[in-house]
This record gives structure tokens, C-alpha cells and sequence, in this order.
């Protein structure tokens, strides 16, 4: 589908110079003389390098659909990690690196949604929060002030979480993926 520079919005996918690009941000500019341009900021989704490119509105691009599907997380063998496809119950290998620091989150079961292009994934999203185990809690430190002193903690799955004093070995715990941040705790 094809559209025009001036149209193109953070988050959109596009196909320039033969590569696959996000918008991370865009900003319409009006100088005072010659015409009207977006300038767009693009991150490249294959090997995350960074561009900035102005977009006439006369200029088209390409605009890619991504395909959305779920998988459920199996198991990490070697440098892989096993998903299957909930629907067709085909088994999909990505590596570590694919995932990230983030893989690390990953359960038993867990239900991902992986971005697709032409059947390849570019893209993976876990679910923004998940429960875990503290594994390791340091003792409050009697004397120290309540207001903002959280205390390192080790989740069941080695992760280090900063929570606050109340918080004890062996309580479950809910953090956020994207920040690895402590929410609150678990139900």
C-alpha cells in the first residue's frame, strides 16, 4: 500500500532504500521558503540502525503490513528458544538475541505475539507484566527512611528488581518486562 511522505506516523512500517523501517518520530515542517516536508526519524527493524529522512508529501512509500501472531513460549534449548504457533501447532526457533534481555521473563506456556514479514519474524512483544517468585531479598536496614528506599531483590529467574522494604524471600511479586520494574504484589 503506498502513501504519501506527509502521511507517515510514528509506528508505521515502511520499505525505503530496500530496507525495512519503524517511525519513531515524525515532525511536519512548513520552512519559509520551498515546500512543506516530514521529517521522519526510522529505526531499522532488521539491524536496529538509526536514520533521519525528509519526506516531500509528492513522494510515496511503501507501507508494510506486519502479521500479528500468537505463539506459545515451549522451552530454551542451546541458544534457541522453542515457540508454537497456537493456531497451526508448527514450532518456531528464535535465537536469545532476537529476544534480548527480556527472554528471561519468559514462562512455561507463556502466549507472545511475534510480527511477521513474508512468513519471517522481525519482531517479538511479551506480555507488559508477569509474576514472579523473589528468590533473594535483602533485610530492611533498620533506621533508614521509608519514603524511597527500595532494596535490591533477585527474582526466581536471576533478574535483579529494586522493591520496597516490606517486600520478603518468597513472595510473588508482579514487574513490568519493559522497564523491569517492581509493580506491586501478587495476588
Amino acid at each position: 500500500m503506498k502513501i504519501n511522505g506527509n502521511e507517515i506516523r510514528p509506528g508505521n512500517v515502511i520499505e525505503h532504500n530496500g530496507g525495512l523501517w519503524v517511525a519513531v518520530k515524525t515532525n511536519a515542517v512548513k520552512p519559509g521558503k520551498g515546500g512543506a516536508y516530514n521529517q521522519v526519524e526510522m529505526k531499522n527493524l532488521i539491524d536496529g540502525t538509526k536514520l533521519n529522512e525528509r519526506f516531500r508529501a509528492a513522494e510515496t512509500v511503501e507501507k508494510v503490513r506486519l502479521e500479528q501472531k500468537d505463539f506459545s513460549y515451549l522451552y530454551a534449548q542451546d541458544d534457541a528458544l522453542v515457540f508454537m504457533d497456537t493456531e497451526t501447532y508448527e514450532q518456531l526457533e528464535l535465537q536469545k538475541d532476537f529476544v534480548g534481555d527480556r527472554a528471561a521473563f519468559l514462562q512455561d506456556g507463556m502466549t507472545v505475539t511475534v510480527e511477521l514479514y513474508e512468513d519471517k519474524p522481525i519482531g517479538i512483544s511479551l506480555p507488559d507484566q508477569v509474576t514472579l517468585e523473589v528468590a533473594e531479598a535483602d533485610p530492611v536496614v533498620k533506621g533508614q527512611t521509608a519514603a524511597s528506599s527500595y532494596k535490591p531483590a533477585v527474582m526466581e529467574n536471576g533478574v535483579r528488581v529494586m522493591v520496597p522494604p516490606f517486600i520478603q524471600t518468597g513472595e510473588r511479586i508482579v514487574v513490568d518486562t519493559n522497564e523491569i520494574t517492581y509493580l506491586r504484589r501478587a495476588d
